[in-house]
């Protein structure tokens, strides 16, 4: 008997068989040449996944947390200010973050669901002196997706770095990080990467490299600073071993076969793909009669879709019969809204069958705990979605 549900949260995600392979093949040393191989090569196909020909890419032993702590920490000194732009849990965490690393932190909060308006960036910046303005390009807490095109080009009109969290972004969402002048961008190998977790990725662009060159004071951290991690990334990427703190051997071999399997797709492609199945997937929420946290349709997420319970539902009662059912999905995590509404993740090697069978278990799981939803409505609007906007 199948004894196994189908994982549908904003990470960690559902996995590639080659990815697990390579995971659980036995562990070599971090100075063999193959792993010094997969190493580099990760490095270099880390330029092509973010679209940066010229970043400076890391791979690092950690959490999506961690590479937003090495953002913050290498490029802002004590007193310097910072601009942060939260549409969520995720873009409140920068505030302590920053905080903690000396900066003067204002934060624009965008109502619950909704983007910011730019017009409200627009005039903080021109206060002027700050450093650095972040971003989180998809909060997982609410599926809110800000647009980030733009972000870089205002960025440099008023000579501040730019960060973005693509914690839940990264190889699922469109960033072109070189040809939109972003500075930092950040992910964690658990969500559309589609590796385990315990890997931060991050890639700087040469503007916030020379921030970093020229900063006056020591990095606050030591396991986060550039400056120790540059020669290993050189080193590896020069096909040569070093030596800071050792990698996560399995977990970067992992990602070796991940990345090539995402630069094999394409980024268009992939970005596409994963457009589709979004869509897919709220047209059969919508078919159920449910609502979204995201309240403005152009700005809901393409990798997660956060779904609002319907009236009367308690949380545990829906997630229970969901599971049940065979999927997993994830309950609420915005603390002002956390008993409202579930999310779903749809992201990196999620299928079109994927989608219909969460759909298929949200249904069933509905149908358990009293409402009223005809049977196959959620499948039949996903599949009609699909057939009208499958090129």
């Amino acid at each position: 008997m199948k004894d196994r549900s189908l994982l549908m949260i904003p990470g960690p995600i559902e996995f590639e068989p080659a990815v697990l392979q390579a995971l659980g093949a036995p562990t070599t040393s971090h100075v063999a040449p193959g792993f010094i191989d997969a190493f580099g090569r990760a490095l270099e196909n880390m330029r092509q996944v973010w679209l940066a020909p010229e970043g400076q890419p890391f791979i690092v032993a950690g959490s999506g947390t961690l590479a937003m702590e090495m953002a913050g920490a290498n490029l802002i000194e004590p007193g310097d200010r910072a601009l942060v732009l939260s549409t969520g849990v995720f873009g409140d965490r920068f505030e302590d973050l920053l905080s903690r690393h000396g900066a003067d932190v204002t934060v624009l909060r965008a109502p619950i669901g909704q983007t910011l308006d730019f017009n409200r960036v627009e005039d903080a910046l021109k206060g002027g002196g700050y450093k650095l303005l972040t971003v989180t390009h998809v909060d997982t807490s609410t599926a809110v997706r800000m647009p980030i095109c733009s972000i870089g080009d205002l960025a440099r009109r008023h000579s501040v770095l730019s960060v973005v969290d693509g914690v839940c972004s990264v190889a699922g969402e469109e960033i072109q990080q070189g040809d939109w002048d972003l500075d930092v961008v950040l992910t964690a190998s658990q969500k559309a990467i589609g590796v385990p977790p315990g890997l931060a990725l991050l890639v700087a662009s040469q503007r916030a490299m020379e921030a970093f060159s020229a900063r006056s004071t020591p990095v606050r951290s030591y396991f986060a600073d550039w400056e120790k991690w540059l020669p290993i990334m050189a080193a590896y990427e020069g096909r040569k071993p070093s030596y800071f703190g050792t990698p996560a051997v399995n977990l970067v071999a992992a990602l070796d076969v991940s990345l090539r399997q995402i630069v094999d797709e394409g980024m268009t492609a992939r970005f596409a793909r994963h457009e589709l199945l979004a869509g897919a997937f709220r047209a059969g929420v919508r078919a159920f009669g449910l609502d979204f946290v995201t309240t403005e349709p152009d700005h809901r997420a393409n990798t997660l879709t956060a779904c609002r319970y319907p009236e009367g539902v308690a949380a545990a009662d829906l997630l229970s019969a969901i599971k049940h059912a065979g999927v997993i999905v994830a309950g609420g995590l915005h603390p002002e809204i956390k008993t409202e509404y579930f999310r779903v993740g749809h992201m990196g090697a999620v299928r079109m069958a994927d989608i219909l069978a969460t759909l298929g278990a949200i249904e069933i799981g509905l149908r358990s705990v009293g409402c009223a939803v005809a049977a196959g409505i959620g499948v039949a609007a996903a599949l009609e979605w699909q057939a009208g906007n499958e090129d």
